[in-house]
C-alpha cells in the first residue's frame, strides 16, 4: 500500500485521515481485501460522526433514516450515489455482508442523539456492544471468516475497542457536555457531571477510569481465550485488540488520568506491534 493519500481511494483517505488506528489495521488484509473494509469504516464514520454534524436530535434521526433507507435500497438491488455508499455496495454484494449488522450499527447511534450517560456499566457495555461489534463481525465477513468462536471474538474485541475509545475521549465528549461513563461508578466515586463539563475533573475520575478499564481489559482476555479456535484470516479484523492494549497501558500509566496529555497523543509504536501481533500469530 503506497504511503501517498493520492493512492488511496476516497474512503481510504477518509479512514486514513480520521480512524487511523482501524486503518492501520487494513495494512495487514490481503490487497484484494482492503477497498472494501476502507469502505466498511468509511461507512462507520459516517454515521459515528452524526452528532456533531447535527445542530438538533430530529436532523440526526433524519440523517441515520437516510442511511438505513440507503442500505436497504443496496440490499434491494439498488443504490443511491455517494462516495461511500458505491464501494460499500460494492463490498456487500461481493461478500454478501450480514444485512442486520448495518442496521445495528446505525440503530446504536441513535444513543447519541441524546446527552443522557448510561446508567451503569451494563448499559455502557451495551452501547459498546451495539455501536462496535458488528463492526468487527462484517470486517471478519470480507475476510472470508464466518464462525461462531470468531464471532464471539469480535463481539468482546468490539466491546473492549469502544471502551477504550470513550475513555480516551472523556475530555472531548465533557467539552461538547456529554458524558459517556456509567452514573452509577460516577455517583459511587463522589464524581458530577458538572465537575468534568467544567474540564475540572476530581480525584474520583480515575477510579472510574479504572473501572472501565477493568472492563476492557475482561473482554480482550474473553477474546484471546478463544484465538485458538478463530481462523487466522480473521485476525486483521480483531487487530484492534493489540491497539486497545497499547491505550489501556497509556492511561494505566499516566495513572488513570484521561485527561493527561500523553493520554491524547498518537502512540509511534504502534504499527511495530500491529506487524509483531500479526506475524507471530496474534491480535
Amino acid at each position: 500500500m503506497a504511503n501517498s493519500d493520492a493512492a488511496l481511494s476516497y474512503c481510504g483517505q477518509e479512514v486514513r485521515k480520521y480512524d487511523n488506528d482501524r486503518f492501520l489495521t487494513c495494512l495487514f488484509a490481503p490487497p484484494d481485501r482492503r477497498e472494501a473494509l476502507f469502505a466498511l469504516y468509511a461507512f462507520n464514520l459516517e454515521i459515528a460522526k452524526t452528532r456533531e454534524v447535527v445542530t438538533e436530535p430530529v436532523l440526526g434521526q433524519i440523517r441515520l433514516q437516510w442511511w438505513h433507507d440507503s442500505i436497504g435500497e443496496v440490499y434491494a438491488g439498488a443504490g443511491r450515489r455517494h462516495e461511500v455508499l458505491m464501494p460499500l455496495a460494492d463490498a456487500i454484494r461481493r461478500f454478501d455482508l450480514t444485512r442486520a449488522h448495518f442496521e445495528t450499527l446505525i440503530d446504536g447511534r441513535e444513543a447519541d442523539l441524546t446527552d443522557e450517560p448510561p446508567a451503569d456499566g451494563t448499559c455502557l457495555a451495551s452501547y459498546a456492544e451495539v455501536t462496535s461489534a458488528p463492526l468487527a463481525k462484517l470486517a471478519l465477513e470480507i475476510l472470508g471468516v464466518r464462525d461462531a468462536p470468531a464471532d464471539a471474538a469480535a463481539r468482546h474485541v468490539g466491546i473492549a475497542w469502544a471502551l477504550t475509545g470513550l475513555l480516551r475521549a472523556v475530555p472531548f465528549h465533557a467539552r461538547g457536555h456529554r458524558l459517556y461513563l456509567p452514573k452509577d461508578v460516577l455517583e459511587r466515586h463522589g464524581v458530577s457531571e458538572r465537575s468534568l463539563f467544567d474540564l475540572k475533573p476530581p480525584e474520583g475520575l480515575k477510579g472510574v477510569v479504572a473501572e472501565v478499564s477493568g472492563m476492557a481489559r475482561t473482554h480482550l482476555e474473553e477474546a484471546r481465550a478463544l484465538r485458538a479456535q478463530v481462523p487466522r484470516a480473521g485476525y486483521p479484523a480483531l487487530l484492534t485488540a493489540t491497539l486497545a492494549d497499547i491505550y489501556l497501558g497509556v492511561i494505566a500509566k499516566a495513572g488513570n488520568d484521561v485527561f493527561a496529555p500523553r493520554v491524547q497523543m498518537p502512540n509511534p509504536f504502534r504499527q511495530a506491534r500491529l506487524a509483531w501481533r500479526a506475524m507471530t500469530g496474534r491480535y
